[in-house]
């Protein structure tokens, strides 16, 4: 066996020294990987080769290059259960909503089951719907919301049931904002005062307080929902009343920064009040309502890591705006909401399997029917 013993190693070639046969390391310490910001990944003449590691410092997470891009790498599942499944499996979390009174409800699934949903506590303050979401692997987060339109931020332990406690206040009060996050920051876009908004602003999601200025998106509007990883966050569609109405743009932001929107690529349609929620790598965004109470039942996919127009995923049982969205690596679940005709609601759960197109599948029933809610996980795509 060769021993290297080297203070200073020059390249070979342009993509540096290259060990051919198995190289052993063989240490009681530790190796560090390449280590850098999501903008380091490309070098300038230099291929990536498939299998390649790095440690990534915007998100804190090793990744590792495969199938043309970037991965980050998992280390641990959720291990919580609902009712008489005793196995492992993420939980999504459903909150407010109207009824079509005010909906302080909150009630929980395990996503990696079917079932009827179970009664989980109360919202704090009885809003009626059209809060924004956000969630680490602990904490879920609703943010704003109408009758009043408010700007309290409540917040809740996932793994366990109980009601919400105050976090603090948005940067002003408005309804039906987006939200997307990863395990450290909640961040909140658009909006309406009533008057439409564009205003993006943050918080630390394992501390309490109050928001802080992030940027903005490029138009103002309200119902334009969010989705991401742990990098990247991307509104969608949303609704730009009186004019030019509902829009079809993709727009995201980098979490771990401060700035504004950048374009992303377009919905298949001009859409709002879509059901939005991703794992690591697909966005999903099913269902919404494009113009008067025509409700829609597409459900449509992104690449997070790459840019580019949504692509038909396939359809849900119901056509439905408003709705609840939630995920864990595998599922994407999708509850409430308006059906058509726009005025009735549905307690209807369904689920599609995210890296598989298709048409949903029935999950099972809400503990209440109501629209307006929104849901949050302690293992969707930015953790």
């Amino acid at each position: 066996m060769g021993i290297l013993r080297t203070n200073t190693l020059s390249g070979i070639g342009t993509d540096g020294p290259v060990f051919d046969g198995v190289t052993r390391l063989d240490t009681f310490g530790y190796v560090v990987p390449p280590v850098g910001v999501t903008s380091d990944r490309t070098l300038a003449g230099v291929t990536t080769a498939q299998g390649s590691i790095r440690f990534n410092t915007d998100s804190q997470k090793l990744e590792f290059f495969a199938q043309d891009q970037w991965f980050e790498m998992v280390i641990d599942t959720p291990d919580l259960a609902v009712g008489s499944n005793t196995g492992a499996g993420a939980r999504g979390v459903f909150g407010s909503g109207t009824t079509p009174g005010n909906a302080n409800v909150i009630d929980y699934i395990n996503i990696s089951s079917t079932g009827n949903a179970v009664t989980f506590g109360n919202l704090v303050s009885q809003i009626q719907g059209a809060s924004a979401n956000a969630s680490s692997s602990t904490r879920g987060i609703w943010a704003g919301g109408q009758n009043p339109i408010g700007s309290e931020i409540q917040f809740i332990t996932i793994s366990s049931t109980g009601n919400s406690q105050s976090f603090g206040s948005l940067t002003q009060s408005r309804r039906f904002a987006g939200g997307v996050s990863n395990q450290t920051r909640g961040v909140f876009g658009g909006g309406s005062t009533p008057v439409q908004q564009n205003t993006i602003d943050y918080i630390t999601i394992s501390s309490t307080g109050n928001a802080v200025d992030f940027g903005d998106l490029s138009s103002s509007r309200m119902q334009a929902n969010g989705l991401g990883s742990s990098t990247r966050g991307i509104f969608t569609g949303g609704n730009l009343s009186p004019t030019p109405g509902f829009t079809n743009i993709l727009e995201y932001i980098t979490i771990s920064t401060l700035g504004n929107v950048t374009d992303f690529g377009d919905m298949t349609i001009s859409d709002s009040d879509l059901g939005t929620c991703s794992n690591p790598i697909r966005g999903i965004m099913a269902g919404g309502s494009p113009a008067g109470n025509a409700k829609q039942n597409t459900i449509q996919f992104i690449t997070i890591a790459t840019l580019g127009n949504a692509v038909n995923f396939g359809s849900l049982v119901v056509g439905s705006s408003t709705i609840g969205g939630v995920a864990s690596p595998t599922r994407a679940v999708f509850a409430g909401g308006y059906t058509n005709p726009g005025t009735t609601m549905t307690n209807r759960i369904e689920y599609v399997t995210i890296m598989t197109a298709g048409n949903s599948v029935d999950f099972g029933d809400l503990t209440t029917t109501r629209d307006q809610l929104t849901g949050c996980s302690n293992a969707h795509g930015g953790l």
